[in-house]
């Protein structure tokens, strides 16, 4: 299934102004509702709302929930920064938890 398929079986976003990741304390990246991010946005959420919090097995969903996206990422670092970061949370083993900032 292509990405664009994907993300139409996925929970709306529209209460969503954006999504962030905490190390800790620590905020490690902000995913905002706006054009070039909404996607990604949606992922994230579906991921949280499934699993709670982004560990390796709710990056390895999110990898396969990214589509052809995650081979083009693979291929070229650095191009789909919030593929990458699945990548790493899945390989690294660690986690991060989620704050939903409303509209």
């Amino acid at each position: 299934m292509k990405f664009s398929d994907q993300l139409a079986t996925l929970p709306a976003i529209d209460h969503l102004s954006a999504l962030e990741l905490l190390d800790g304390d620590t905020t490690v990246a902000r995913i905002e509702n706006k054009p070039g991010q909404a996607g990604s946005l949606r992922v994230y959420h579906a991921l949280y709302q499934e699993f709670g919090a982004l560990d390796a097995i709710a990056a390895d969903r999110g990898l396969r929930l990214y589509a052809e996206h995650t081979a083009d990422a693979e291929a070229n670092p650095g191009k789909h920064p919030n593929i990458d970061r699945l990548f790493a949370l899945r390989d690294e083993g660690k986690a991060l938890a989620v704050r939903l900032i409303a509209v």
